[in-house]
């Protein structure tokens, strides 16, 4: 934090983080954590020793449950114990996630540093821990922090010791100090109480989604709809039929252009060459309405799928305008993601984007995020899609899919295909091809996207309205934050005493002292024998 262009408060003074901190056993200020191989699992017992995942530490809130069991045959490093009292700072990760600091208040025992975290402690003489916290969450420090990473990208930033310590602070007086904590804590529990309440919103709009895409693949959403038209005029096995039929006559079409195109006779039995689509298996399907029928996502498509093209590029010309997997959002792409590709003109014709098609992705860090579709708007000019996604060409009469594909009965096939290789979630076109929807018949397709597209809209503007209520909320405990290091959040106090007198008395009194602290967790004697296990 700079002070260098704004007067303090009154009795407040300016020093360096390493200033206000206690040493550990090492001499240095900062603890590193360890970061051993550990099983993929949570330790859910005090008696199970587990390693902090970086995620435990989020502003301001300490999650115990956030961590990895370390394997029996490791020898747990106890000296890297996290305590109550113990202040965290994230130091590897995305720019979002480095220097993201935390007081652990309460935690449950046997729970490790993590190596990708810093742990530290004031000098309770000096500094309140929950005002070095709230110091530390300010924007101004998060600033100063962040102009303090480094790394080659935004997606592996460090922040180093010896950055970090030199970190610029203002000390109120102690007494002052511990009037602003009680402050923030008590604005803040009211902000979080409200944030609790539009989370809470949050999920029932999400389970209210989730249960009008539901209904609209059992056909509960247009039951009425069915019952005041009757019958419908072609029900969903003779509209399959009928779309079978067109993806077998695209198919001919286009083997006799390309034999044309080849200047090639084609076979007296190239007809026998056609793959038909995939069925779907009679077991385990419920009870469809009157006039629906099920098929596969094969069964539906005008060609087959289709996966993007994978070559290095680089984010600037020349080269082929191609999508990165993040230009997938829930409504079309996002046409400024996109890197260029050094491939031909026939290929990048072959997997240029055209508007209407639908795409899916097929690997994903995220399970959540895969399988995670969109159709196509007009792009503004020629981009191709990467491996990253698959390509679907669907039936002019089957355009109700990407409507049906965020329903639970989609996903649940998609996250049973999936398959993970090396933290990434992925789907093969097999898997993607044999997934099993509803077909209605065409006229009630039509009515199922309107009736969803109405409910879905109105679910879209009420989580608008949360997502600004959580954003006000955010704004202002920035507010707060700035106004209590400004000193303006509380009454000072003429008989306070002043920071510099009290970090001069502080030093005189250090004078002496041993440099290693009573309140840390000491290294134990076999703590050479733990590291190298």
């Amino acid at each position: 934090m700079n002070t260098a262009d704004r007067a303090l408060p009154p009795k407040w003074a300016e020093v360096t983080l390493h200033d206000v901190l206690l040493g550990h056993a090492n001499g240095k200020v900062l603890q590193h954590g360890w970061s051993p191989q550990c099983e993929k699992w949570p330790s859910g017992s005090p008696e199970d020793w587990g390693v902090l995942k970086t995620t435990a530490v989020q502003a301001g809130a300490f999650l115990e449950e956030h961590n990895k069991l370390l394997p029996k045959k490791l020898h747990p490093r106890a000296h890297l114990e996290v305590r109550p009292g113990d202040m965290l700072i994230t130091c590897a990760g995305p720019r979002v996630r480095c220097g993201v600091p935390a007081l652990v208040r309460n935690t449950r025992p046997r729970l490790i540093l993590s190596g990708k975290m810093y742990r530290f402690r004031g000098n309770p003489e000096l500094i309140d821990p929950r005002y070095l916290e709230a110091l530390l969450l300010s924007p101004e420090s998060q600033a100063a922090i962040d102009g303090m990473k480094t790394g080659i990208s935004d997606s592996g930033l460090n922040l180093t010791h010896d950055r970090f310590v030199r970190l610029r602070v203002i000390l109120a007086p102690l007494a002052e100090q511990t009037r602003i904590a009680d402050r923030i804590e008590e604005l803040f529990s009211d902000l979080s109480a409200g944030v609790a309440a539009l989370e809470q919103v949050q999920r029932k709009l999400k389970r209210y989604r989730s249960a009008v895409l539901h209904a609209a693949v059992t056909g509960r959403l247009t039951a009425a709809w069915r019952k005041q038209h009757g019958p419908p005029p072609e029900p969903g096995n003779k509209l399959l039929a009928r779309i079978l039929v067109e993806r077998r006559l695209n198919w001919e079409t286009q083997t006799l252009a390309q034999y044309r195109k080849e200047r090639r006779q084609p076979p007296k039995n190239w007809r026998d060459r056609y793959q038909m689509p995939v069925e779907p298996k009679p077991n385990d399907l419920p009870e469809l309405p009157d006039g629906w029928c099920w098929a596969t996502v094969d069964q539906l498509l005008i060609e087959g799928l289709s996966s993007g093209i994978s070559v290095k590029g680089q984010d600037t010309p020349p080269g082929v305008a191609a999508l990165k997997l993040n230009a997938l959002t829930d409504n079309g792409f996002d046409y400024t993601a996109i890197r260029y590709i050094p491939i031909d003109r026939r290929t990048a014709e072959a997997n240029a984007i055209r508007e209407g098609d639908f795409y899916v992705s097929r690997g994903n860090g995220s399970l959540r995020l895969l399988g995670r579709g969109t159709v196509a708007q007009r792009p503004p000019r020629q981009i191709v899609f990467p491996d990253t996604m698959i390509r679907f060409r669907l039936s002019p009469s089957a355009a109700y899919l990407p409507t049906f594909w965020p329903s639970p009965l989609v996903r649940r096939q998609i996250e049973k295909k999936a398959k993970t290789t090396a933290g990434i979630h992925k789907v093969s076109q097999a898997d993607l091809e044999s997934i099993v929807v509803p077909l209605p018949p065409i006229e009630e397709q039509a009515e199922e996207i309107a009736m969803i597209q109405e409910k879905l809209s109105q679910i879209d503007a009420m989580e608008a309205e949360v997502k600004r209520g959580l954003a006000r909320a955010m704004r202002l405990r920035q507010s707060i934050l700035k106004s209590a290091f400004a000193g303006k959040l509380v009454p000072r106090d003429p008989k306070d005493e002043s920071a510099k007198e009290l970090l001069e008395r502080v030093r005189c009194a250090l004078k002496g002292r041993p440099t290693k602290s009573d309140d840390l967790p000491k290294r134990s004697k076999n703590a050479k024998k733990q590291r190298i296990a």
